[in-house]
């Protein structure tokens, strides 16, 4: 199972903003970002200043290809996933019918490790992954340890009956109950199990995305 073996902040400051890759860390004063909000290099302190407007795009002007990059970078980090199998999923969002944009992000949160990570069962996707890889989760009944597995409307996501016994789970409880599920998912915080009641609408997914840039860059290549 391929990972970005790059630490995480980095990622985050080469995108000038927040990805909030470390759950709740990111909402502390110990956040890399809070103490060097510039990019990572020789000359991150300068990138930037220019017509990049401080989102880690370097100084001058930004060409189309350059912000095109940067949305399908940073779509990637969030989510967690390499190159060549975000590549795979921009075909099949090109196979659906529908708008194009819109399915790939779609893909990309029917994922079995994102829905852990909406569901409150992990407060990162990247720890969500790791549970997932582990064995911890079952999808309608059975024992599933591909984080990458598509889910559809109707799957039941609920925790392994062997891994409830687990200090972590056992104290998961308080913690989900903070956390607010999205509407397109179904929850039973008593049970540790919830569903995926339909496919999320635009709105319901993060709106600093901007799908139609990522498909612009898939075009042109």
């Amino acid at each position: 199972m391929a990972k970005n073996l790059s630490p995480v902040c980095k990622l985050c400051r080469r995108e000038g903003e927040k990805l909030f890759l470390k759950g709740e860390r990111c909402f502390t004063p110990k956040c890399s970002f809070e103490k060097r909000d510039f990019a990572p290099g020789q000359h991150g302190r300068t990138a930037g200043k220019g017509g990049g407007k401080g989102k880690g795009m370097g100084t001058g002007r930004v060409s189309d290809f350059a912000r095109q990059l940067r949305a399908k970078q940073k779509a990637r980090r969030i989510y967690g996933v390499m190159e060549r199998q975000f590549r795979r999923y921009y075909d099949t969002a090109i196979a659906r019918s529908g708008i194009t944009g819109l399915n790939l992000l779609q893909i990309l949160e029917s994922r079995l490790d994102n829905v852990v990570f909406r569901l409150g069962f992990a407060s990162s996707r990247s720890q969500a992954r790791l549970l997932v890889a582990h064995g911890h989760f079952t999808v309608n009944g059975r024992r599933t340890d591909v984080p990458s597995t598509l889910l559809g409307a109707g799957d039941v996501v609920s925790i392994r009956e062997g891994s409830g016994k687990l200090t972590y789970f056992k104290d998961l409880g308080a913690y989900t109950e903070k956390r607010n599920a999205p509407s397109w998912l179904s929850r039973d915080v008593s049970s540790m199990a919830g569903s995926v009641a339909r496919m999320p609408e635009r709105a319901e997914i993060d709106g600093s995305l901007d799908e139609q840039l990522i498909v612009e860059y898939y075009s042109r290549r």
